[in-house]
């Protein structure tokens, strides 16, 4: 999904699109696959003041709306 269609989605459900959430917007579209905490290493290379938990709540947010889809990577036995 391209940084476009998910600033859309985010304002389609009524969010405000910040300075940090374009940011995570643009670090999410050109890291497709990446880990939760891998984003958060990007995210904050490119703006040191993007906290962790902004982050995640970003990322809870367009889970939330199905934009991003969570995968546990948890190997069961």
């Amino acid at each position: 999904m391209s940084n476009e269609q998910i600033i859309r989605a985010l304002r389609d459900k009524g969010m405000r699109i910040t300075k940090q959430r374009e940011i995570v917007a643009n670090v999410i579209a050109e890291n497709d696959g990446a880990s939760c905490k891998d984003i958060c290493c990007i995210v904050h290379n490119k703006d040191k003041s993007i906290g962790t938990a902004t982050v995640y709540r970003m990322i809870k947010a367009l889970e939330d709306i199905g934009v991003v889809e969570r995968i546990d990577m948890i190997k069961l036995q």
